[in-house]
């Protein structure tokens, strides 16, 4: 590892340090939609010549999900926008399907001035969206970072179960009237489960924090047609499903805990990719953003660093 991330330290509760960048926030318009980005920029000196890094976050977060990685990469400049339909993002006209947040990616860094030199990260739902835009637009960008990236189908993962009951949860709240629906969407007690399910830390204090995390974040969507178009967006595409058109050099940063993508498939996934780097990280699983930051960021730094010299 290159040593170059910034490894904040957890407070005595286990819950880490207050988040400490400060980005401007940018605005832009996608099919008549007003959509918003946090724009970071370095915090170090020696930052000359390094890359831009575009930050694709999962599914019903926003772009707070991925602070704690922007935060272990100081040299970089780093964007992150909110989905449309999530968080600061306006909902779409049409249908929010894998074509569509695609080509809000292809709008987003044009509109943002960002050139071919620029490297997309996406997190779970967003490693989708993102290997999608780079095998369709390989020009826009130089590597792609996928971080627990979805390598099989959901119904086809480790915890298929799970992934069943999931798909049943969100089709009942698509089968029952508006205001019940929206109420089972943003349930507190389901959200607080399927945070549950996630956090394979052992540390209590660290838990609390991803459980508020969630809780705060965790139904930050529009309205209920964008949860329920991404919901299913989610569970029909993978990454496997371009990993052969993938030509840029690729970094995978999978979990050995992962509920939703087994290292048996991860590692099927790196096979099927021309140019790709595979690093499995031990005791953690989907949320390696919350979990493990200063660890990706530390793997991200050194595959960059090889090709940014």
């Amino acid at each position: 590892m290159s040593g170059t991330a910034a490894h904040r330290p957890l407070t005595p509760s286990g819950a880490p340090e207050p988040f400490f960048r400060k980005a401007a926030v940018r605005s832009f318009t996608v099919d008549g939609a007003v959509q918003v980005c946090r724009d970071f920029p370095p915090v170090t000196g020696d930052d000359a010549g390094l890359p831009p890094i575009f930050m694709v976050h999962g599914f019903r977060g926003d772009h707070h999900g991925l602070l704690r990685i922007v935060e272990a990469l100081p040299r970089h400049r780093i964007l992150v926008p909110d989905l449309p339909g999530f968080g600061s993002g306006a909902a779409l006209p049409g249908r929010h399907d894998v074509p569509a947040y695609t080509g809000f990616i292809r709008e987003a860094l044009a509109a943002l001035g960002l050139g071919p030199d620029t490297v997309l990260l996406g997190h779970s739902f967003g490693s989708i969206i993102a290997a999608h835009l780079a095998a369709e637009s390989p020009e826009l960008i130089s590597e792609l970072v996928l971080v627990n990236p979805i390598c099989e189908p959901a119904l086809e993962g480790p915890k298929g179960i799970t992934s069943k009951a999931a798909e049943l949860y969100y089709r009942l709240a698509a089968a029952l009237p508006e205001k019940p629906g929206m109420a089972l969407l943003r349930s507190p007690v389901i959200v607080r489960g399927m945070s549950m399910l996630m956090a394979k830390t052992k540390d209590p204090g660290l838990r609390r924090w991803i459980h508020a995390q969630h809780d705060a974040y965790f139904s930050a969507f529009a309205n209920r047609r964008v949860v329920l178009d991404a919901f299913r967006a989610s569970i029909s595409a993978t990454v496997r499903d371009v990993a052969a058109q993938l030509t840029m050099p690729v970094l995978l940063i999978a979990a050995e805990q992962d509920d939703i993508g087994s290292v048996r498939g991860q590692r099927l996934l790196a096979e099927r990719i021309p140019d790709a780097e595979l690093d499995i990280l031990p005791g953690v699983g989907h949320l390696v953003h919350y979990e493990k930051p200063a660890e990706a960021a530390d793997t991200i730094e050194d595959f960059l660093s090889r090709r940014h010299p």
